[in-house]
């Protein structure tokens, strides 16, 4: 229709049309354009005439049926505009259509029963199928949305009698089937409605007959399920829904979804995730994410491949895996041949990539899925035989042999999935590979190995599966091996392996070759790999077997295990996410390790390997430490990251679930980089093999070395002018030949001794060169003259087709940060270091870290990494949010006792209210109401009522007093902090950019989430945290308990939530009264529920760990590209071992051809092979490094005991004597024996070290600074002796070190404390020299030495090392001290107490310096501050502070304060007496005695006198509430009953509900009785699958939550039992000698029974009494005669009687009589059952068949309850559409709006979802209704009306799986309610100025009822009606500004049918004539705004007007025109 602008410049409004629309016809014209838009009420063209008998059809036109009464009709003329007259018992139309009673032909149609939603409305697309649909020969209309009606049981039919018979559209069909009962609707016209509410009630085939006009079933509203299973509750805490938002648009939803979402727990109610509080009060998520506008598809074609192929394989694979268009182009059905071959080429180089396994693993993925792989591969191969073209056909051994390579990496990447994907490719390959060869098509060998090879491992994957040890894709591949073969190294797994720990396996070793060559390379490898990985297999493999058979030992726990270390009480607790992976939070028992000192002990450290069971090893999970703090180990937390095979059986494991973890001492992760590396490695792409396996002593120069070669060695010299002086050819020397020495500069030019110069040569002209030598000999120096020799000639080395770097490998940070910083001074860019934390500043620049920030690196990126960083860092974002969420939960879980409100899905429903029903207690109602009721139950209440079982607790727990004993326990003041053993370990281990420690600000942010979640889900925590986080029940808790009642209760739960022990669900089922339950038994049901909810959270998160999984190893190896572009422009790159090890496919990349190793004397020899690349032609290897300047009488400990020669530099020599001791060296004997720790293999001695600290102190106090002392210890077990005796304020800067970890370091003065004194003389590893030399090198001018010299004197280097000492006088029983101040006093010390002869440091003489104030210092001889400008006079101050003579109590040094002596003083206030400091005024004092005054309410204060009186009194008064009941309340809350605050009544409601039974609610929980709380009584009814209904009082039970029993030989199933069970597809396992099953196992078997005696013997050794084939009874005919031959069936004392037992429940029966049992059909869907006990036979190969054929039809059952997924999917898509279109909606109620949405995104939504989710929309849609129409009543009215409207929304949030019929019936009387109040209110405003007197009091009259607190009865509805009639006529309606009648008028006289009247944005409205739809814009003569449209589609802003003529969908629209070819469809039918 055109649209045109009215000719009339300003056409009359609304308002001025209304009277003459009524006008004789010719008074005016209506002005209309073909097909236009009308003006807006211009004068009619003809008289308003009745419209004809049909006129006003349309959807929901009749009155509803009543639920369960019938409907009633209208009467004509009747109050019927805004109010809704239709049954009582349903909920009107909410998608905003009038509905009308309809009448007889003639009678007034103008009866409403819908309340116009007055105001300015937005259009909605309407979402019920058969709206509006035209009748003939009546008004027959079905109801268009509302109550669905499927009265489907199992059969009967209905019969519509009399006019037209309309039934639903779509969405479940009525399918009331019942048997053959029949319900019959007479008289008049019956209308089956077409959606809408599903009153199921069928009342067991009763008839129900409608007589006397016409009954039509009503249009709107919820589904009627009357399942009673979700009960809503109203909750007693702070965290009540009422009213409020709770839902996550996405994420971590609410859980009010019982119907969807594939869980496992899809109970009766809501799984609460908290979301938190926001300052409004509504509880929003944490974060609203809104759906994203789906990413546009890059679609991939032909050029962009062909481009690809041009790449480097890496791009390749990157660029694919992170494609969004990769999917769409493998999910064509059909491409041509070319292509095909273009992506297995393309395919095969991607899968080529070394470097990017997880990103090949990503692609291959989307290949395995795809149509490609599972059509057009196999089309294209089956094709190759009909390829007529020769030149073709010899082109297709490439693209097979690319098929089979593509085949080969499916199979080795996904074994277990891929297997059944290639099937049909296997199948056509060799078919097409033969056909071609016979055309002459050369096939190559290698191709038919290859296709050999695959066709053996399908076959072998095909073998496991069939064993069922094949079930995932981390199963790994191992090549068959030949009879007595060893398994090759290079399949075998790192990890230990089932039969190394339980069997004590001993391993294949090949010894290492010392001396001699190797047989080859391969052997080489092999050889090393093995020993490797036996280090740290052996450990463990021996540490678990000695467990094993330790298990009964009683004193396990404490002890002691060689090889390893072991934690019990091990729990998984949350998923968390770092940067390299998921790792897992885990918690362990820190009971047995309360000696452990975390910081410096050696466990769980960076990278050790740890194995948790929880079966005795029987299945194992590996995994690594992840993150080491000191302070969450002492927590007993550490994070762990599993390896690949362990993480897939994590997903069923909860944070309840308790392992033994043991921990293997070994560095694992070094370990694994070195073993994997040389799997990878090829043995042909190792450098220098002639040296290093064949043992070549000929070395040759390196391969870029030549004759002619030349270097420059000028920048190498000292002082190159100097030698240019002394040598007049110097510029030409300095370029020489390399080759030819005699032309090098002279080692005096160089700076070198001669050792340093050969060295020098050596390094330079061989390509392979081993450098070593003692400390102090240069190598250091020598290594830096080499690189940089080396960089000042890289012309000669570099190539110019790819820069090659320098590759510098040490074994520790410190070495690599010394080498690089030497390195520095002549090279300062170009440098790349890899390795742990760098101490160095200098070097940060150069961390991979920090160079990758750099803007130009990341803008100089290749840009397929740069948009694969971009994918995969978004993927792994989104699934951090999620996994943290669910992350936090389960963390939670673990703090506490869970508030019964979060666990309520988790608890059965008999058992909630049971639970609940402790509020019926009197004396704890209030306390548990405020707090929490579980609290209550488990012993930790607040109240009298459990008072008694906090007390039991220390009766229960005897060892809790020494626990809060140790808790208490603290060291007085702050320790030094001595760098770590611990910490220095991981800083050596952690590769920097590995670093998983989080910024303590992000650590602390993470804490309080989880304290402010655990503040919200707990109902009381373990952890003293309530002050300022807690919940505010724990807060009342603190004043209405004492503290040690406190502490007994938080003791209690502690041990409780500890325990294992779990109620089993078949244990829970029994239990009715929860209250009668003993304490131990109350937790161990809480302990199952707790497991339930952990289960339900694990499951809901693990999606996300996998998505983040996989992201995350994705990005490490993007990673490693970008690395890769850093490490290829770099000129040194320094790496520590662990570092090489790690990027050792990188080293492959960067081939660099010259390696120095530092350190290599500590370096592995395995380590160093995987450092090398194919590329390296030069290997430099240097030993110890460092150099030391140590005075000479020093050096001579070494030389010559250790080093033959040492040199003292001139330096040492001038070197002053220590202060304050007479000798530099000395060695202190003692023989005081050492200790050996509670903990570990370590020793201490605390003689030495007593005497150590006090020897440091001593040099402190010669004022030495503490960066100048170290003190050294051979023992880990002293540092922690050490540290306790050294307070930090004391000897903060002193070092403290394990010698092992201070080699390369030194310091001025050096303490060395050697530990070991024992009577067995075990020196330990005190007799290693190199241990001895590190210990003795260490010092510059001093050296103290304590020791028991005796026992070391064994030792034949220290017997020599002692008799120089002796010769020196070094040595002796004690150290002589030298006074300072006085040189002629000395003090001899030999132990800690003789240090206090020397106090100060001085000696023993008084100090007797005067002091400033006067005072003498009261200090011995000091060395220390001469002048006392430090000093601090410490005597008491003498001074006078008041007038009562008082003096000053502080010291001489502090400043005087008020006098704060005590004494009695009278308060002037009240006049008591109290004890006062004395310079308090006794105004200020508050006074502690009793408050006796009188409160307002005449009851005696409870506070101090000085206090201000209590405004809430506390006493107990009895009050009448609202409600009319009373009960008793604090007397403060009286007070505030006044100004209206609401009081929960707890009064029993008992009304009799609809299904018979007494509500079990309160008049609270009920709502006054507007709202009742569900039937709680037990359904008891059995179910289809054996189960009974846990469901209360239902009248059709919902399908079964519990989990399913079905299971077979293979495989069980894991979903709810009412879910369809996958059928197994596993090969059937029934066979025997005689017969063999060949079906599929879920197949009714193909073979007889077998009734051939069982020839076995049972272990009692009589023969077997079942039959062959079968599992052997565990009954003896012989040993179990009588209970064998117990007659039942009848036959079992035959003499040849076989029998069977029946696996499922045990009990065994003569063969005959089962199997006549078995096959008997006793026509009922039920599985069989034992005839004993009546346990379902689930699990019997015998009776398979049987068992299969009555799992089939349970399945068909299930399916049918399930509903058709066509069907589903369709409501799915309309509600969906009614859902977006719904704007009222989605304004007014916006959670609710994202929280539907969800709904109808699940996955898995039924039948009854679908009517729920229906249910839903259409409540909330009138609730948002009224919500929207409130601004049309005045602003004081909206508060009351808001209030109501939230107590319904409240009523409507609470979780259901449907909605009953007492349910409906409450709903719809309340809004019917509303609806009459809100139109009431809208016309009262309206017509403000109009009320008269007597008409404000009918008003007020009618107000009364529809305000009331009471159920709306029908008669308060029938009251209401009437009285609103008569004011009809008074009160004009809102909105439109007109009455009903000129409405009515109007509309008449248009004469346009339903959906013409529309309205601008502003809400002026208008008519589009002929057929609706509108055809051109113009502009509204009120506002000017935009109004009609284009093409029949209306302007976005515009809006149809319901509210002229009840319209639900514009006349041209969508919806009209399916109802109008539904229509027609029904009439062709």
């Amino acid at each position: 229709m055109a649209a045109t602008a009215p000719p009339r410049p300003s056409p009359p409004r609304l308002a001025e049309g209304k009277a003459k629309a009524a006008a004789a016809a010719g008074e005016g014209e209506w002005c209309e354009g073909p097909g236009g838009i009308g003006a807006i009420f211009a004068e009619p063209r003809r008289p308003a005439e009745e419209p004809a008998a049909g006129a006003m059809e349309g959807a929901g036109q009749g009155p509803g049926l009543r639920l369960p009464r019938a409907g009633r009709r209208g009467h004509a003329g009747r109050w019927d505009t805004g109010f809704i007259q239709q049954g009582r018992n349903r909920i009107n139309n909410v998608s905003g259509q009038t509905h009308k009673t309809v009448a007889q032909a003639g009678e007034n149609p103008q009866a409403s029963n819908y309340t116009l939603l007055l105001g300015q409305r937005e259009e909605r697309s309407e979402y019920f199928f058969s709206q509006g649909r035209r009748n003939q020969g009546g008004q027959t209309n079905s109801g268009a949305t509302g109550h669905w009606n499927e009265q489907e049981n199992e059969g009967r039919g209905k019969w519509y009698r009399g006019g037209q018979t309309h039934e639903r559209a779509r969405g479940p069909w009525n399918e009331q089937e019942n048997e053959g009962r029949r319900r019959r609707y007479q008289g008049g016209q019956a209308y089956d409605r077409d959606r809408g509410l599903w009153n199921e009630q069928d009342n067991e085939g009763r008839v129900r007959r409608y007589q006397g006009g016409r009954a039509c079933e009503k249009a709107g509203g919820p589904w009627n399920m009357q399942e009673n299973e979700v009960r809503g509750r109203r909750y007693h805490s702070g965290q009540a829904l009422s009213g409020q938002a709770q839902e996550d648009a996405r994420g971590l939803r609410n859980g009010q979804e019982n119907e969807g979402k594939g869980r496992s727990i899809q109970l009766r109610r809501s799984m609460h995730f908290y979301q938190k509080p926001t300052p409004g009060g509504a509880q929003l998520s944490e974060q609203l994410q809104l759906s994203e506008q789906p990413q546009q598809v890059k679609k991939i074609g032909y050029k962009f491949l062909e481009g690809l192929l041009q790449k480097d394989p890496s791009e390749v694979v990157i660029t694919l895996a992170s494609s969004s268009g990769l999917k769409e182009l493998l999910s064509q059905t059909a491409m041509k041949p070319s292509f095909v071959q273009l992506i297995c080429q393309v395919l095969r180089k991607a899968c080529s990539s070394r470097m990017d396994r997880q990103s090949v693993q990503q692609l291959l993925g989307v290949v395995k899925e795809s149509n490609f792989l599972k059509i057009c591969l196999p089309q294209y191969v089956s094709d190759m035989v009909t390829e007529a073209v020769p030149a073709v056909r010899h082109q297709y051994p490439e693209h097979i042999g690319n098929i089979i390579l593509l085949l080969q990496d499916l199979i080795s990447i996904f074994p277990a999935s891929s297997v059944q994907k290639i099937s049909i490719l296997l199948t056509v390959l060799p078919a097409s590979i033969n056909a071609l060869r016979a055309s002459g098509v050369d096939i190559t060998e290698e191709t038919e190995k290859n296709l050999n090879k695959v066709q053996m491992l399908v076959q072998h994957l095909q073998e496991k599966r069939r064993e069922g040890t094949l079930r995932a894709d981390n199963y790994t591949l191992m090549q068959p091996q030949a009879d007595g073969q060893e398994e090759t190294y290079r399949t075998m797994t790192i990890y230990p392996t089932y039969n190394e720990v339980h069997h004590d396996e001993k391993p294949f070793l090949r010894p290492n070759i010392v001396s001699g060559r190797y047989e080859s390379t391969s052997i080489y490898l092999d050889t090393h790999f093995r020993l490797l990985r036996e280090d740290f297999v052996r450990p463990l493999r021996e540490g678990i077997s000695e467990l094993l058979q330790s298990f009964e030992d009683k004193g396990l726990r404490k002890k002691k295990f060689d090889d390893i270390r072991i934690y019990f009480d091990t729990r998984i607790i949350a998923p968390l996410c770092s940067p390299t992976g998921v790792v897992y939070k885990v918690q362990f028992d820190t009971k047995p390790l309360k000696f452990v000192r975390w910081q410096n002990s050696r466990r769980l450290l960076y990278g050790s390997l740890v194995c948790m069971s929880k079966d005795h090893f029987e299945t194992c999970l590996f995994a690594t430490v992840s993150n080491r703090d000191s302070t969450d180990l002492a927590k007993g937390i550490v994070e762990l990251c599993f390896n690949a095979q362990s993480q897939a059986l994590l997903a069923e494991v909860r944070p309840s679930d308790s392992f033994l973890m043991v921990e293997t001492t070994a560095y694992f992760e070094a370990y694994r980089h070195v073993l994997e590396g040389l799997q990878e490695i090829q043995e042909e792409d190792i450098p220098f093999q002639k040296y290093i396996v064949e043992c070549d002593a000929q070395v040759k120069e390196p391969k870029y070395l030549t004759v002619d070669t030349t270097y420059n060695f000028a920048p190498l010299t000292e002082d190159p002018v100097a030698d240019e002086e002394r040598a007049p050819d110097g510029l030409r020397r300095q370029s020489v030949r390399v080759l030819d020495h005699n032309q090098w500069p002279s080692m005096e030019t160089l700076g070198l001794d001669e050792s340093q110069m050969e060295a020098l040569r050596l390094a330079l002209t061989k390509e392979l060169a081993i450098i070593q030598g003692p400390p102090g000999t240069g190598k250091t120096y020598v290594g830096l003259k080499i690189v940089q020799a080396l960089l000042t000639n890289k012309n000669v080395w570099q190539t110019t087709v790819q820069n090659s770097p320098i590759l510098v490998v040490c074994y520790t940070n410190h070495a690599l940060d010394q080498f690089l910083e030497g390195i520095y001074t002549f090279q300062k860019h170009g440098m790349v270091r890899v390795g742990g934390r760098s101490s160095s500043e200098v070097l940060k620049q150069f961390t991979l870290r920090e160079l990758r920030k750099k803007c130009e690196f990341r803008h100089n990126l290749p840009m397929h990494l740069r948009r694969a960083y971009v994918n995969i860092t978004s993927q792994m974002k989104q699934a951090e949010e999620e996994l943290h969420k669910g992350a936090k939960h389960l963390e939670c879980t673990t703090h506490g006792v869970l508030h019964e409100r979060h666990l309520e899905a988790c608890i059965a429903p008999q058992h909630w209210d049971s639970l609940m029903k402790g509020l019926d207690h009197e004396e704890f109602y209030y306390s548990a109401a405020q707090h929490s009721v579980i609290l209550e139950w488990l012993g930790l209440g607040v109240t009298v009522f459990t008072q008694s079982a906090a007390e039991d607790i220390e009766a229960e727990n005897p060892g809790g007093q020494q626990e809060r004993e140790e808790e208490q326990e603290g060291e007085a003041e702050e320790l030094l902090e001595i760098p770590e053993e611990a910490d220095l370990i991981q800083a050596d281990r952690v590769i920097e950019d590995e670093e998983a420690a989080k910024p303590q600000k992000r650590k602390e942010e993470e804490h309080r989430a989880v304290r402010e979640l655990a503040s919200v889900l707990l109902a009381m925590k373990l952890e003293n945290e309530e002050e300022g986080t807690a919940q505010p029940q724990q807060k009342t808790v603190q004043w209405e308990i004492t503290a040690t009642q406190r502490k007994k209760m938080k003791q209690k739960m502690r041990v409780e939530l500890c325990k294992l022990s779990a109620m089993t669900e078949l244990e829970a089922k029994s239990i009715q009264d929860l209250w009668q339950l003993d304490l131990s038994s109350r937790w161990r049901l809480y302990r199952l529920w707790l497991q339930t909810y952990q289960g339900f959270i694990r499951r809901r998160i693990l999606q996300h760990e996998q998505q983040y999984q996989a992201a995350a190893e994705r990005l490490a190896e993007l990673r490693l590209q970008e690395d890769l572009c850093i490490l290829k422009e770099a000129k040194v790159v320094g790496m520590t071992t662990t570092g090489a090890a790690k990027y050792r496919q990188i080293l492959q990349k960067v081939e660099p051809r010259i390696v120095i190793v530092e350190e290599a004397a500590e370096v592995l020899e395995a380590h160093t092979i995987t450092t090398l690349s194919k590329a390296c032609q030069h290997l430099i290897l240097i030993g110890d490094h460092q150099q030391h300047r140590m005075r000479p009488e020093i050096a001579q400990l070494l030389s010559p005991h250790i080093y033959q020669e040492l040199e003292n530099h001139p330096s040492v020599l001038k070197y002053e004597n220590v202060k304050g001791v007479l000798s530099n060296l000395f060695f202190v004997e003692h023989d005081f024996p050492e200790q050996e720790i509670q903990e570990g293999k370590s020793h201490q001695n605390p003689h030495e070290a007593r005497f150590v600290v006090e020897l440091c102190k001593y040099f402190l106090c010669q004022d030495y600074l503490p960066s100048q002392i170290t003190i050294l210890t051979t023992y880990t077990g002293q540092l922690f002796c050490l540290r306790k005796l050294m307070p930090a304020k004391t000897f903060a800067g002193v070092k403290v070190y394990v010698v092992d970890k201070y080699q390369g370091e030194e310091n001025d003065i050096i303490l060395l404390s050697l530990v070991r004194s024992n009577k067995e003389e075990r020196t330990g590893f005190l007799q290693i020299p190199n241990r001895i030399c590190v210990a003795l090198s260490r010092a510059k001018k001093g050296l103290y030495c304590i020791g028991n010299m005796r026992m070391l004197g064994k030792v034949p280097l220290w017997s020599k090392i002692i008799h120089t000492l002796r010769e020196k006088g070094n040595i002796g029983r004690s150290l002589i001290l030298c006074c300072q101040n006085h040189p002629e006093t000395k003090t001899l010390v030999s132990t800690a107490a003789d240090f206090s002869k020397v106090p100060e440091g001085g000696c023993s003489h008084p100090c007797e310096f005067r002091l400033s104030c006067g005072h003498v210092c009261t200090r011995a001889c000091h060395p220390y501050d001469t002048q006392h400008k430090k000093y601090q006079c410490l005597k008491p101050c003498q001074k006078v502070l008041c007038t009562k003579g008082h003096r000053c109590q502080q010291s001489c040094y502090e400043p005087c304060g008020p006098c704060m002596v005590i004494v009695e003083k009278t308060i002037s206030k009240c006049g008591h007496l109290q004890m006062v400091p004395c310079s308090c005024p006794d105004s200020e004092f508050v006074c502690q005695e009793p408050c006796q005054k009188k409160l307002n309410c005449g009851h005696t204060c409870n506070r101090f006198c000085g206090q201000e009186c209590t405004t809430r009194c506390p006493e107990l008064v009895k009050v009448t509430l609202q409600c009319g009941h009373t009960q008793k309340v604090k007397c403060w809350i009286t007070e505030e009953m006044k100004h209206g605050k609401p009081v929960e009544c707890k009064t029993k409601c008992s009304v009799t509900l609809e299904c018979g039974h007494a509500c079990s609610g309160s008049c609270h929980t009920c709502f006054e009785g507007r709202f009742h709380k569900p039937c709680s009584s037990p359904c008891k009814r059995f179910l289809v699958c054996s189960h009974k209904c846990q469901q209360p009082c239902t009248v059709e039970c919902p399908p079964c939550q519990l989990e399913c029993q079905n299971h077979c030989v293979h495989s069980r199933c894991k979903k709810k039992c009412g879910e369809r069970c996958f059928p197994c597809v596993e090969p059937c396992e029934w066979q025997c000698q005689h017969y063999q099953c060949t079906n599929l196992c879920s197949e009714p078997c193909n073979r007889p029974r077998c009734d051939v005696p069982c020839t076995k013997l049972l272990r009692c050794g009589h023969p077997c009494i079942g039959l062959c084939g079968e599992p052997c009874p565990n009954k003896c005919l012989v040993c179990d005669h009588e209970e064998v031959t117990q007659i039942f069936f009848g036959f079992e004392e035959d003499p040849d009687a076989r029998f069977v037992q029946l696996e499922d429940c045990g009990h065994v029966f003569e063969s005959q009589g089962l199997d006549h049992y078995m096959d008997e059909d006793d026509d009922v869907v039920k599985l069989k059952v034992c005839p004993v006990c009546q346990t379902p036979v689930r699990k019997n190969l015998r009776y398979g068949t049987i068992v299969k054929r009555r799992l089939d039809e349970i399945e068909k059952v299930k399916e049918k309850i399930q509903g058709p997924a066509q069907e589903i999917e369709s409501s799915r898509q309309r509600l969906q559409a009614a859902l977006i279109g719904n704007a009222v909606l989605q304004r007014n109620l916006p959670h609710k709006y994202l929280m539907l949405e969800d709904k109808l995104k699940a996955s898995d939504l039924s039948i009854k979802s679908i009517g729920l989710i229906e249910n839903q929309l259409n409540f909330y849609k009138r609730v948002a209704d009224l919500t929207d129409s409130m601004s049309k009543i005045d602003v004081n009215e909206r508060k009351g009306l808001k209030k109501r409207l939230d107590e319904v929304q409240e009523w409507l949030d609470m979780p259901r799986i449907s909605f009953t019929g007492q349910e409906l019936s409450d709903l719809q009387a309340e809004i019917q309610r509303l609806t009459l109040l809100q139109s009431l209110l809208s016309r009262c405003k309206s017509a403000s100025g109009m009320i008269t007197t007597a008409l404000a009091a009918e008003i007020a009259c009618v107000r009364e009822i529809l305000e009331g607190t009471k159920k709306f009865t029908e008669a308060d509805e029938a009251a209401v009606k009437a009285q609103l009639e008569r004011l009809c006529t008074a009160l004009p309606v809102s909105g439109l500004g007109i009455s009903e009648a000129e409405r009515v008028q109007i509309v008449r006289a248009i004469g346009c049918p339903r959906g013409h009247w529309f309205k601008c944005r502003n809400g002026h409205i208008y008519v589009i004539g002929e057929c609706g739809g509108a055809m051109e814009r113009s502009r509204c003569p009120e506002c000017h705004a935009v109004i009609g449209g284009t093409n029949h589609a209306l302007d976005s802003t515009n809006s149809l007007a319901p509210e002229m003529d009840g319209a639900t969908h514009a006349a041209w629209s969508e919806t009209a025109n399916n109802l109008l070819n539904f229509e027609e469809l029904r009439l062709l039918l």
